[in-house]
C-alpha cells in the first residue's frame, strides 16, 4: 500500500510542478486533473499487472526427470520442499536416532569387552588358587606338615585300610 501512495504522490508532484512556459498556452485545471486521474489509473493497472506477474512460485517441472535436472538440483524446488518438509524432518530424526543408538551400542560393546577381560582374569586367579590349594592338600605335603608339628595326634597308619562288606 505504501508503494502505491508513493507512486500517487510522485504523479501529483509531476503534474503540479510543471513549469509554466511563456509561449505555450496553459491547460486548464480540469484537463490537468483528468490527466492525473488517467495516470493514476494507469499506475494502478501497471502495479496490478506487476503483482500478478511477480509471484514467488517455482515453475512447474517437466514430467521427465533427467540426469541434468537431478544434478542441477532443479527437482528440489521450493514447492516440492514445502510439500515434503515432514518427510525431511522424519529423516533427520531417524538419522539422529540411528547415530545415538549406534553410539550407545559401541559403548555397550566396549563395556562388554572390559567385563570379559575382568572375567578372564578372575578365572585365571581362581585356577591359580585352585592349583595352589591342590598342591598344599597332597598327601606328601600333609605328611611333611605333620612331621614338622610333633604335637599333632595324627600319624601315618601302619596297616592298610580294611574293606568291610555289608550284605544287603
Amino acid at each position: 500500500m505504501s508503494k502505491e501512495k508513493d507512486i500517487e504522490l510522485e504523479f501529483e508532484q509531476t503534474v503540479d510542478e510543471e513549469p509554466a512556459v511563456e509561449g505555450k498556452p496553459q491547460p486548464d485545471e480540469v484537463s490537468l486533473k483528468e490527466e492525473a486521474a488517467e495516470m493514476k489509473e494507469q499506475a494502478k493497472k501497471t502495479i496490478q499487472l506487476i503483482k500478478e506477474k511477480a509471484k514467488e512460485e517455482d515453475p512447474k517441472l517437466t514430467p521427465s526427470m533427467t540426469l541434468r535436472t537431478i544434478l542441477g538440483g532443479d527437482f528440489l524446488s521450493a514447492e516440492m520442499v514445502r510439500r515434503q518438509i515432514w518427510l525431511f524432518v522424519l529423516l533427520v530424526v531417524f538419522c539422529i536416532a540411528y547415530v545415538a543408538i549406534r553410539y550407545q551400542c559401541q559403548q555397550d560393546l566396549i563395556a562388554i569387552d572390559k567385563l570379559e577381560k575382568e572375567l578372564l582374569d578372575a578365572k585365571y586367579k581362581a585356577l591359580s588358587c585352585s592349583s595352589t590349594l591342590t598342591e598344599k592338600c597332597r598327601e606328601s605335603h600333609v605328611l611333611d606338615a605333620l612331621k614338622q608339628n610333633k604335637d599333632s595326634l595324627l600319624h601315618i597308619p601302619d596297616q592298610p585300610p580294611y574293606i568291610i562288606y555289608v550284605p544287603e
